[in-house]
């Protein structure tokens, strides 16, 4: 579980987070919504351990993750955009990281790597890759360990539609498992049937944080899209 409470971030004068407090349990895949400098970025930093809150707490586990490393051992994430060494090839890239965690590839999740036939293509240095190519290393490595709590940046941002598919469903797996997932997007339309809630920041306040299913039901609307659309308009 992750327990945010009332988390302040500031660089100089510009106030980005402001008093957040939120909970997000087991099993739930969480959409982080808003317009461009909400807050998101900030938010996901503060969440890695990337950024220090200037005042507040973060809990996982019911663990303060204040000087605390290891508890990013259970955290998977996905940046928006990967940078790898341009030399490496794609097998020297996970055979790195894997060397780091101490942990052979028999005995990690490859799934998602064999659903995209990754392995045929372990041979390419990461600086000849397409960048839909890139992204797909960044995916599995984001899953390549079991973690609790997977952060997803713009997953699907250059992947093909047939590989879109089979992320959104090793999300949509992962999460029947009992991890959180923490997902942004500006597509909102890939939302849709893989998120169980929505945290939507703005200007750095936290607007709402509700289940999909209430929100659909307080507005009438099925898609995530227009269940945003319906509620800013009543803000």
């Amino acid at each position: 579980m992750i327990d945010i409470k009332n988390v302040n971030k500031k660089f100089g004068k510009l106030h980005v987070l402001k008093d957040i407090s939120v909970q997000i349990k087991k099993s739930n895949s969480v959409a982080l919504l808003g317009p461009n400098a909400s807050g998101k970025t900030t938010f996901i930093k503060c969440l890695l351990g990337m950024l220090i809150p200037d005042s507040g707490t973060i809990e996982i586990n019911n663990q303060s993750i204040k000087g605390d490393y290891k508890y990013r051992n259970i955290i998977g994430y996905m940046p928006q955009i990967g940078r790898y060494p341009q030399n490496m090839t794609i097998e020297q890239v996970f055979d790195m990281i894997l060397e780091i965690r101490k942990t052979a590839l028999s005995s990690a999740d490859t799934e998602l790597m064999e659903a995209f036939g990754l392995k045929a293509l372990f041979s390419k240095r990461m600086g000849t890759l397409s960048g839909g190519t890139t992204q797909k290393v960044s995916a599995c490595l984001a899953f390549l360990f079991s973690p609790e709590i997977i952060i997803l940046d713009e997953p699907t941002a250059g992947l093909d539609p047939l590989s879109s598919e089979i992320l959104k469903e090793k999300i949509k797996h992962e999460r029947s498992k009992g991890k959180i997932i923490l997902i942004t997007s500006h597509i909102l339309s890939e939302l849709d049937e893989m998120v169980s809630e929505i945290m939507y920041l703005r200007e750095g306040n936290l607007v709402f944080h509700s289940g999909i299913e209430e929100l659909q039901s307080r507005t009438g609307e099925k898609s995530v899209s227009k269940v945003i659309t319906s509620i800013l308009k009543t803000l």
